[in-house]
């Protein structure tokens, strides 16, 4: 009789644990799918203000004709490897017009997978000529006061003007236009954002401009 009390009290818990994990499950899926789109909808309106402060003439962002097909064979094909620039990708090639739906220049969606935190996710605006109008971070991990000080201008400020084919991160002071002062202690994120922006200067230069 024991034996059947407690086979009859385990039989119980476990209905009781199961009717608990599937209520549990019904809300959490309830919720995503609350949330869900609020969350996409947040992060393409961030997106997009990165976009307006990369490349600040455009007012509108589209993507560039059959940019998605050729950012997908050059990913499959391992192209930007060749650069030897470590972990870099370009994610996606935007087309900024003004309000009279001019072309004014281009936002490039690039990263690095070789910063001190992980990951990082640039925007990279660029005029009609290929200079580049703005930096900005989308994603970052690193280290406040140090790696984090990608995201202040003056670290941001140094990649506005340029016009080259790659930039380089220098520990000594910038003394060529091709240079980029490396922040102070965080020279890992400091040549993982430039080389994020190099990928977005590879993609301009060998597929739009």
């Amino acid at each position: 009789r024991k034996m059947a009390a407690s086979k009859s009290s385990f039989m119980k818990d476990a209905l009781i644990l199961f009717a608990i994990t599937l209520v549990s499950g019904l809300c959490l899926g309830f919720v995503y799918e609350l949330t869900k789109d609020p969350i996409a909808q947040a992060t393409i309106e961030a997106n997009n203000r990165t976009y307006r402060e990369v490349l600040p003439a455009a007012s509108e962002f589209t993507a560039v004709e059959g940019s998605e097909e050729q950012i997908a064979v050059m990913e499959a094909s391992g192209e930007l490897s060749g650069l030897n620039l470590g972990g870099i990708a370009v994610e996606s090639a935007l087309e900024g017009k003004d309000a009279s739906g001019n072309t004014v220049g281009y936002v490039l969606n690039s990263l690095s997978n070789d910063s001190y935190g992980g990951a990082v996710k640039i925007s990279v605006g660029f005029d009609a000529d290929g200079t580049i109008t703005g930096v900005g971070i989308r994603e970052i991990s690193d280290t406040p006061g140090l790696g984090l000080k990608a995201k202040e201008d003056d670290f941001k400020g140094q990649y506005i003007g340029k016009n080259a084919d790659k930039l380089t991160v220098t520990k000594n002071g910038a003394s060529a236009d091709t240079e980029i002062d490396a922040i102070s202690g965080a020279t890992i994120t400091s040549n993982a954002v430039t080389n994020a922006v190099n990928a977005a200067l590879y993609y301009l230069h060998t597929y739009i401009n």
